[in-house]
């Protein structure tokens, strides 16, 4: 670009006919993103294990003019992600656009952790991100595409009671560079978008373990407050759009300056 001259900016929806996959699409940060990606032009296919809740997602996409279908997905599972991709595939076309939403979570003294919710916090996030990562990148060899996968501020600096939680998303931050490393040359952008505390269906359902003092995680609370999962989504929509076509491997801190 010449000295002085003036940049062309992109006009009109970013995502026009771009077929999008959103796990997570049910509530929170993901049904926020699937409708922000509508409302942009996307082909939203909106996927959670809670089926009932990404019809409604889906559905109110449609009664607001936009494009998308539901289809139900253990992202843990698979079998359950190798089928729901296809599916989606077969129905609204080639995804050239994931984003991973899907997460779960909670605090827990590490000696009392179980077995099994580190199992089941470590195989939603992280696990799942990988199957659908998995699953997806096939299709978005043939022509390029985007991935945005869903960190935390958890999974970049020390949170107590937070183990598994902090754990899975920390290896998200890593799985995102290892990717985006192998897929450089490929067409395909790998980025992280690591949000902080955001007002979710998820937050409002975390406990602290008996005993706990609150005080313990103001470290991990921003002074401005909780973010809406819109403007993370507004975010996530920037980074998957041509817009950010210069961001591989990034991870984006959303956080309100707690990993200053």
């Amino acid at each position: 670009m010449a000295e002085g001259s003036i940049p062309q900016f992109a006009s009109g929806p970013r995502f026009t006919d771009r077929v999008a996959l959103v796990t997570g699409a049910g509530s929170g940060l993901g049904r926020a993103t699937a409708v922000r990606l509508a409302a942009e032009g996307a082909i939203v296919a909106a996927l959670d294990i809670a089926d009932a809740a990404a019809e409604q997602t889906a559905t109110d996409i449609v009664a607001a003019g936009g494009h998308a279908r539901a289809y139900r997905v253990d992202v843990s599972d698979p079998e359950s992600v190798a089928e729901s991709v296809d599916l989606a595939a077969e129905d609204l076309g080639r995804p050239v656009l994931l984003v991973n939403s899907a997460g779960v979570g909670g605090f827990s003294r590490t000696e009392e952790q179980s077995y099994e919710g580190w199992q089941r916090i470590i195989g939603v996030n992280l696990t799942g991100t990988f199957l659908m990562c998995k699953a997806v990148i096939p299709y978005l060899l043939d022509g390029g595409g985007v991935i945005v996968n869903i960190g935390s501020n958890a999974g970049i600096m020390g949170q107590p009671y937070s183990a598994a939680y902090s754990a899975s998303k920390g290896g998200v931050i890593q799985l995102t560079r290892a990717l985006q490393d192998e897929y450089l040359r490929k067409k395909i952008r790998i980025v992280c978008v690591a949000p902080g505390s955001m007002d979710t269906p998820l937050q409002s359902q975390f406990t602290f373990p008996e005993g706990v003092n609150p005080k313990a995680f103001a470290k991990v609370m921003s002074p401005i407050g909780s973010n809406p999962p819109e403007n993370v989504a507004g975010v996530v929509a920037f980074v998957a759009s041509d817009e950010g076509n210069y961001m591989h491997g990034a991870v984006v801190s959303v956080d309100g300056g707690l990993t200053i």
